[in-house]
């Protein structure tokens, strides 16, 4: 029996608490060895498509574990100078991304390898085993092996735990040379080196294997395009990503996270499938972030828990959060792996993530109240409609950006305005300050070509003055709403409370989701609370400050709108 099926029968009868996403991959797996597969791809140089038949060879799966637990030993800690043995839940992986071959070629089927894990459960000591395998064991002539990320100090985490697995490892000691700038196997003229986006260039590398390691950190996805275009002339690379869950939203992390998630889901069949056999992804967590109290659910982030990782640990780290709340993200994020923001912020991922949609013809002659923050030049500005229609509240945004700020913004925010733009959900105003009547025509042709009448549309009074009297000749009715914790509690409270409910439909605009992420709060000595930015200072909040700014307008006027609808 392989480790896959031993692994998987184990999932299946109990004995191991596993999460959606494990049971998933696994079940496709083992559907896989039983039935080989037979795939189409397109030879983009040819422009042909061809049939790849992939197989299982047992031996081929088993044998980066036997190089590991040989000739791998561990450098830190209780385990120093001992054999690493790896667990069934590595061996399974493991298996998997070098099992599954081509029939006919022998080449391995997985391209693309990710590992998202709590913190604590091995991955760095298992990525530099199978860093030191592609190095000497693989067959690669010359090959090229990078541990990556974006600090150097990052990217040596594996490199520098491999260099000191080789130096305890008498065979790997005798075989190696370990330099202050690579890890060395002359007898196939390869490499193993930590690079990372700060280096000087990073053109011309001829990468076989790929170590990304705390993708979660990563900003700019340059750095893992340029390493994926470095493996392109190798007939067999690997990408390896391993990752606990981070904070930074709307970056690489969640780019790569939400790919993999829609090729789970497209082993179910699944809406938001997608079918990619090239990739396979091993993403530990809880299936919800209310499992953090639950001794049985923890497994489900921490395969390795009872062995680098115990009970105690994890026990003794839930009960600070028990009593401290502002650890609760961290512990979420790091020990749990579920994606949150920073700990100051007002609500968690889970709680401002809402993927469900809708068609706007779907919101066709409604009444709408609206909310708007405009801005300077600096932050975004952002108009809001928000609708009421069988309980669930809908929300349609547009956001605003000079034309002359775009490069600048897309530079320093390090998010995609240019792409936003492209799907219609920002508009580009010409010149360096947004044009507030850009805003204005955006409400008239919410009105003309989807009759939404907006009744009444909230504004922070503050420096809005010829805005303001060019809505009102336009026939808006306009309402102040100061940002202050007396005037916005009450609604930013109910909107707490309709996120966690998911009874606010935003249509998963990603701006909105970031915005949300970025919020903090402040409160007054009443437990009044306002939207506040938290430390990063260039994280924008607009579309949250704008939907409140709605909120509080329908708050106010509730009966009145209610009173309209049922006419």
């Amino acid at each position: 029996m392989t480790y896959i099926e031993e692994y998987y029968n184990k999932i299946s009868n109990g004995e191991i608490n596993a999460c959606k996403k494990i049971k998933a991959v696994y079940k496709k797996l083992v559907d896989d060895l039983k039935k080989p597969k037979t795939i189409s791809f397109l030879n983009k140089i040819t422009d042909e498509v061809e049939e790849h038949t992939y197989i299982f060879d047992e031996r081929k799966a088993n044998r980066p574990i036997q190089f590991i637990e040989k000739y791998c030993k561990h450098s830190k800690g209780k385990w120093a100078g001992k054999p690493v043995i790896l667990e069934l839940w590595q061996k399974a992986h493991i298996q998997a991304l070098y099992g599954f071959v081509d029939k006919e070629t022998g080449l391995r089927k997985y391209r693309k390898f990710a590992l998202f894990v709590g913190k604590k459960n091995g991955k760095s000591t298992e990525g530099s085993g199978l860093g030191l395998y592609q190095l000497t064991s693989d067959g690669e002539g010359g090959a090229e092996i990078y541990s990556v990320a974006t600090q150097k100090d990052q990217a040596k985490i594996i490199w520098e735990e491999a260099k000191r697995m080789a130096g305890k490892s008498p065979a790997l000691n005798k075989r190696t040379r370990r330099l202050v700038n690579g890890i060395f196997y002359d007898k196939t003229e390869s490499l193993f080196k930590a690079v990372a986006s700060e280096t000087d260039s990073l053109d011309g590398l001829n990468g076989s294997a790929i170590l990304a390691d705390e993708i979660w950190a990563w900003r700019d996805k340059g750095l893992l395009d340029i390493m994926s275009d470095s493996i392109s002339v190798r007939e067999q690379p690997i990408i390896f990503e391993f990752s606990t869950m981070g904070k930074i939203r709307e970056a690489v992390f969640d780019s790569e996270y939400e790919y993999f998630d829609a090729i789970i889901k497209g082993y179910e069949g699944l809406e938001g499938g997608i079918v990619d056999e090239t990739t396979i992804a091993f993403i530990y967590e809880l299936d919800e972030a209310k499992e953090w109290t639950d001794e049985k659910a923890w497994i489900k982030a921490n395969p390795n828990l009872g062995v680098t990782k115990t009970y105690k640990y994890l026990r003794d780290k839930v009960e600070k959060a028990l009593k401290k709340p502002d650890e609760l993200s961290n512990l979420l994020c790091k020990e749990f792996n579920v994606r949150t923001t920073a700990q100051e912020a007002w609500i968690n991922f889970d709680t401002a993530n809402n993927e469900e949609t809708y068609d706007i013809e779907e919101l066709y002659d409604t009444y709408a109240v609206g909310g708007v923050d405009l801005s300077s030049t600096t932050d975004l500005t952002c108009a809001t409609l928000l609708i009421v229609k069988q309980n669930k509240k809908y929300v349609i945004q547009q956001y605003f950006i000079p034309s002359e700020r775009l490069e600048f913004k897309i530079k320093d925010d390090k998010i995609p305005y240019d792409i936003w733009e492209k799907r219609g959900l920002v508009t580009i105003c010409e010149g360096a300050k947004v044009n507030y009547s850009d805003v204005t025509q955006w409400f008239l042709r919410m009105n003309e070509a989807y009759q939404i009448s907006t009744l009444w549309i909230g504004y922070d009074p503050w420096n809005t003055q010829y805005w303001v009297e060019e809505m009102k000749e336009y026939g808006f009715e306009m309402v102040k709403v100061r940002q202050g914790a007396k005037t916005m509690s009450n609604p930013m409270k109910q909107l707490e409370a309709d996120l966690i409910e998911k009874n606010v439909n935003y249509n998963n605009n990603p701006i909105l989701k970031w915005c949300l992420c970025n919020t903090s709060v402040k409160r007054d000595e009443n437990d009044n609370i306002r939207p506040v930015k938290g430390q990063k200072q260039r994280a924008r909040i607009d579309g949250t400050v704008s939907l409140i700014i709605a909120y509080c307008v329908l708050f106010e006027k509730l009966n009145d709108y209610l009173a309209l609808q049922e006419e």
